[in-house]
């Protein structure tokens, strides 16, 4: 396997083994860093090892030890951490691969950086650097910031969990639901921001970070449904453009979905299903699952979307059962749904009201509407299908000179 391959599947399980450890997310990065450089200088030449999680862990914890005997502290931590190592005759770092296994604490991690005491952004932030392995560049580029104010956000957020005394831990059985929708609102979170597109596919590091947490924690229903919803959406991705233009779902040409995400998507909401408990992300995903179908079974959607929306009280969630509602009974009835939600900052919200507005023949407001989202959009695409919209639904001159005032 190519050395970038495992950074990019063993980062985050290399990094957590060294929290865990030493207790201190910086001198782990340092560490895990520095393993990875010697990685890269030694591989090529010697060959890649049997266990490279195992060769990299044992050589970050050396590294580890070697910094904190130059920084003269933590001398208790440097005798725990250099016992195994110093007693006996030291076996040469080719053998390090007969490492058997390394415990996989990337859980703990995860549950450290969503820790309710740090902001949702630094939330975030820490999550891509520590389990997914992006750079502070990339991090700071999908999120529109510069590379400074990012690398004080994660440096604040590693000092808070370290002077706080953040544990490294999953959280007990009574806090574990509360805090495990935290976790994955986080990656929820991380997947939408990816899904407009962009220089750093956020959506793609969405799934890599769900994949370990469905592994990690297999009985979880809405773990499971989590990474169905971000499969079956992400599997439209290649269909989701055409020339540069967003392509609406019913114009999207089907054989470029992947229909191999597509079934391990449906395989998983099979899973999370027979959990026996249903929470709003099994919905969704239940829901993005209805979308593939052709024709679309709107009722049944519609009723998905009241489900959901008792659960959550989202205003977001009664905007999509609108559009549900006016596929079922006309474009009036979507709006009268829409009219009464205050979501006037959600650029989706506009784009929804003035397609509505289109169909029902009301051009003139489906103009203002369409004018109000492209205010609001955030990418290229977008702009360009709504700019589209726009010129479409411009009133005429003649209606332009009916209305106008005296």
């Amino acid at each position: 396997m190519a050395l970038d391959a495992v950074f990019r599947d063993q980062w985050g399980r290399v990094l957590a083994t060294l929290v865990g450890v030493l207790g201190d997310i910086e001198l782990a990065e340092e560490a895990a860093a520095d393993a990875f450089a010697v990685a890269a200088e030694r591989w090529p030449r010697d060959g890649e090892p049997a266990n490279p999680t195992g060769w990299l862990v044992t050589t970050a914890r050396r590294r580890a030890v070697d910094q904190l005997r130059r920084r003269q502290v933590l001398a208790a931590k440097t005798k725990l951490l250099a016992r195994d190592i110093e007693t006996g005759p030291q076996p040469p770092e080719p053998l390090m691969d007969d490492i058997v296994s390394i415990p996989d604490e990337r859980l703990e991690l995860i549950f450290t950086c969503c820790h309710p005491a740090l902001a949702l952004e630094a939330q975030v932030a820490l999550t891509l650097r520590t389990l997914g392995g992006l750079s502070t560049d990339e991090i700071a580029l999908a999120f529109l910031v510069s590379f400074e104010t990012m690398s004080k956000r994660l440096t604040r957020a590693k000092h808070k969990i370290r002077d706080a005394g953040i544990p490294f831990t999953v959280p007990p059985d009574h806090q574990l639901p509360d805090r495990l929708a935290a976790v994955l609102s986080v990656v929820y979170l991380i997947f939408n921001q990816g899904w407009g597109g962009g220089r750093v596919d956020l959506a793609a590091e969405a799934i890599h970070l769900g994949r370990p947490l469905a592994d990690l924690m297999p009985d979880e229903p809405e773990v499971l449904a989590l990474l169905a919803l971000m499969l079956l959406h992400d599997a439209r991705k290649a269909a989701r453009l055409r020339d540069g233009e967003l392509v609406p779902l019913d114009d999207q040409d089907r054989s470029l979905w992947d229909t191999r995400q597509i079934d391990e998507g449906r395989a998983l909401l099979r899973r999370a299903m027979t959990r026996r408990r249903t929470g709003p992300y099994l919905l969704q995903a239940a829901i993005a699952d209805l979308h593939l179908y052709q024709p679309r079974d709107w009722r049944q959607i519609a009723a998905l979307y009241e489900r959901l929306a008792r659960q959550t009280r989202s205003a977001i969630v009664e905007m999509n059962r609108a559009i549900a509602v006016a596929e079922i009974d006309g474009p009036e009835a979507g709006l009268t749904i829409l009219d009464r939600l205050d979501l006037d900052h959600y650029r989706y919200f506009h784009s929804t009201r003035a397609e509505l507005l289109r169909r029902a023949g009301r051009d003139g407001e489906a103009h203002r509407a369409y004018r109000r989202a492209l205010d609001l959009a955030q990418t290229e695409p977008e702009q360009r299908f709504l700019a589209e919209r726009l010129a479409e639904t411009r009133p005429s001159e003649r209606a332009e000179h009916k209305t106008a005032g005296p």
